[in-house]
Order: C-alpha cells, then sequence, then structure tokens
C-alpha cells in the first residue's frame, strides 16, 4: 500500500498551498514516503524538497485511508499522513516542478478548489486540536462518495496523569 505524507504550514493566518496544474487544486505540500523512513521524517523531506524552506513545530494532524472505486469495486487505496506545523525558515520557491506555491488565508481552505478529502483533514489540521482519522472513498474523477470521520485529543497535558 502507498503511504504519502503532506504537511500544511500555518503562519500569520496562512497557509502554503501548492496549486497542482493537473486539476488547478490546491494541496498541501508533501509526496510518497521513501522505504524506511518514518511518517514524519517523509513529511519534513517531502515539504523541504517541494518549497525550498523548513517547517518549524511539526506535528501530527490526521491518518487517513484513500479508497478509489470504480463501479463499486475498489480500484486503488493508499494511506495519508498528514502534519500541520506552526511556521517556516527561508523563502519559498514560487513554482516548481509540482506546481505554483502561493499564501493564502486559512479561511480560504473552506472555498479553495480541492478534494473534498483535503478540504475535511486540512481545516482540521488548521483549526481543530487532536488527531483526526477518517475514510474518503472516490470516484476514478475523485468526486466524494463517503467519508467517516474520527478525532481523539490528549485529555491530560503529560503521561503521569497532571
Amino acid at each position: 500500500m502507498q503511504r504519502i505524507a503532506n504537511l500544511l504550514v500555518i503562519q500569520n493566518n496562512q497557509v502554503l498551498l501548492l496549486k497542482k496544474p493537473r486539476r488547478d487544486w490546491y494541496v498541501a505540500p508533501g509526496g510518497k514516503m521513501e522505504a524506511g523512513e518514518s511518517i514524519y521524517e517523509a513529511a519534513i523531506r517531502e515539504f523541504t524538497e517541494e518549497t525550498n524552506t523548513t517547517p518549524i513545530g511539526t506535528h501530527l494532524k490526521g491518518i487517513y485511508t484513500m479508497v478509489i472505486e470504480d463501479a463499486g469495486e475498489k480500484v486503488d487505496e493508499w494511506m495519508l499522513f498528514t502534519f500541520a506545523a506552526r511556521g517556516l525558515t527561508g523563502i519559498p520557491f514560487e513554482e516548481t516542478r509540482e506546481g505554483l506555491l502561493e499564501w493564502h488565508p486559512v479561511e480560504s481552505l473552506a472555498f479553495l478548489p480541492m478534494a473534498e478529502g483535503d478540504r475535511t483533514n486540512l481545516q482540521f489540521a488548521a483549526h481543530q486540536r487532536g488527531i483526526q482519522y477518517g475514510t474518503f472513498h472516490y470516484t476514478t474523477d475523485f468526486d466524494l462518495l463517503e467519508e467517516t470521520i474520527q478525532m481523539s485529543t490528549e485529555e491530560v497535558d503529560c503521561y503521569d496523569g497532571k
């Protein structure tokens, strides 16, 4: 099963997004994990490669299963690990082979063109505490068929129960 890690930087009430040329959809920078790599390492490596910057305060925000269906049959499935960071160091590329990098107000995650599952997980990453889990079922054209979402939060500030 393919594993993908992406990373949403939130800085000064703005998010850094990558506009992919194929559909003109926005995504958080990220990509495929390499063999032996942790999801954390993959998120930072992919983000750095695609933006020319280094994220600050990176933390896990979501774990998702993505299922592609055609006529009710599963044709593809992968895992997505979404991270968020509170800022970055460096100056981002303006354009890469992956697409255009653009800063947008956090609120624009509600309406920018993107896959609906990405909208769900990126809005959670930008606005909510805790970690979100979910499964998204899409058609081969990435029309959302169904989503199932759960979330968890830490109830204490440290592991000794205080």
